[in-house]
């Protein structure tokens, strides 16, 4: 049996939770368990985590839109030893060596969104070639290094200064560019290593050379996937009708009172010139709440909404009546929310949004989640989505 191995740990130094922190619509680790699931060759996906957000987040992939594709999908624990600042990667694979049994593993870090599937498909036809023992992933790069010796003086170590090769004469060289490594588990039992034996390199797109490790990065794996298509499934339909829950989406989900005990909520001005966007596009504008508050009310009339459903049980027959009321279908209406009695309302829409800190249910049933959280402008980022994507 062939299983992937997929570590991620919860107590990032750089970005916090950055495995299930958003990137291109998705949590991040979405985009290397969805390339897992989808290799051919690959038989079940582990993923190893230590923290309890993380774990939902990836099980929310199994029951989501997408369960098919992550039906290989297993959340596994991890040990604290394994998860702490110091621990090598290989000490996670040995944990779990040690009490699986399987042929085959292929590691692969989550911080490598552009991995998919194909590269994994020529790994293991890479592994399966005569005499091999190990796969790594690589990149070709064409640069000219240099080193500097005890003295501070500086030499070339990879080409002649004399005879300078021109780029379509030079072979470069590779370099890890830590996508995935694949080994027996006997191998990686008896080395304790990743890569032991006879090891063979796959080449993959040199876009594929970075990595995320800081917040910088994030911006630029973020461009290079779309620029590779590497997106969502769903595309953006037609959107006649716009509804979104209130607390947590309009607002960061606080509840605030005075000193008279006046209940408080704080809007993003932001959101209400998306609202206006809307309107001048003739899409029809609302809210749908469980909570009957004058405060609702007041905001929904400042915004100059068409729809105020106060005090809504069930959201989805009203977004079914409110399809009826004004001849829209389902599929025509974007619906953003956060918590799990949205849940039906975001599956129902043909365009369902939810914020990053929603709950992890709703992630997995959204067609995208934003950048922003509840109150930080999560109403404008959908808007500024459909009207320069979806329209």
């Amino acid at each position: 049996m062939n299983v992937a191995f997929i570590p991620v740990r919860g107590g990032s130094k750089s970005i916090p939770l950055k495995n299930i922190k958003p990137i291109n619509g998705r949590p991040l680790v979405y985009w290397t368990v969805r390339a897992a699931c989808g290799c051919r060759d690959i038989d079940k996906v582990y993923i190893a985590t230590d923290s309890e957000e993380i774990r939902k987040t990836v099980e929310a992939f199994r029951s989501g839109r997408e369960a098919e594709l992550f039906s290989k999908a297993e959340v596994i624990g991890r040990s604290a030893e394994s998860a702490s600042d110091t621990a090598s990667t290989e000490s996670a694979m040995l944990e779990f060596a040690r009490e699986h049994t399987f042929d085959t593993i292929v590691l692969i870090q989550a911080t490598s969104p552009l991995l998919q599937s194909g590269d994994l498909d020529r790994g293991f036809q890479a592994y399966r070639e005569e005499g091999t023992d190990s796969v790594l992933s690589v990149v070709r790069e064409k640069r000219f290094h240099w080193a500097e010796d005890a003295e501070g003086y500086a030499a070339p170590t990879n080409y002649d200064v004399f005879h300078r090769p021109r780029r379509q004469e030079f072979d470069g060289y590779l370099v890890e560019n830590g996508a995935f490594y694949i080994c027996s588990r006997d191998a990686l039992l008896k080395s304790e290593n990743r890569l032991s034996g006879r090891i063979k390199a796959v080449e993959m797109h040199p876009d594929t050379s970075f990595e995320i490790d800081e917040p910088s990065d994030w911006i630029i794996i973020e461009a290079l996937m779309k620029k590779n298509g590497i997106m969502a499934p769903s595309e953006i339909p037609e959107i006649k009708m716009f509804l979104t829950d209130c607390d947590g989406c309009l607002t960061d989900g606080g509840m605030y009172y005075s000193e008279k005990g006046d209940e408080l909520k704080k809007f993003n001005t932001r959101d209400g010139m998306g609202f206006a966007l809307l309107r001048e596009k003739g899409i029809k504008t609302g809210i749908i709440t469980s909570e009957s508050v004058d405060l609702n009310r007041r905001r929904a009339e400042k915004l100059k909404l068409d729809i105020l459903e106060a005090g809504c049980k069930d959201k989805k027959s009203m977004i079914l009546r409110l399809c009826e009321e004004y001849g829209i279908r389902p599929e025509e209406v974007c619906y953003v929310g956060d918590d799990i009695n949205d849940i039906e309302s975001v599956r129902l829409a043909g365009y369902g949004c939810c914020p990053a800190d929603a709950h992890p249910r709703v992630k997995a049933e959204a067609d995208y989640i934003t950048e922003a959280k509840g109150g930080q402008g999560v109403i404008r980022e959908v808007i500024d989505r459909i009207l320069t994507q979806g329209m």
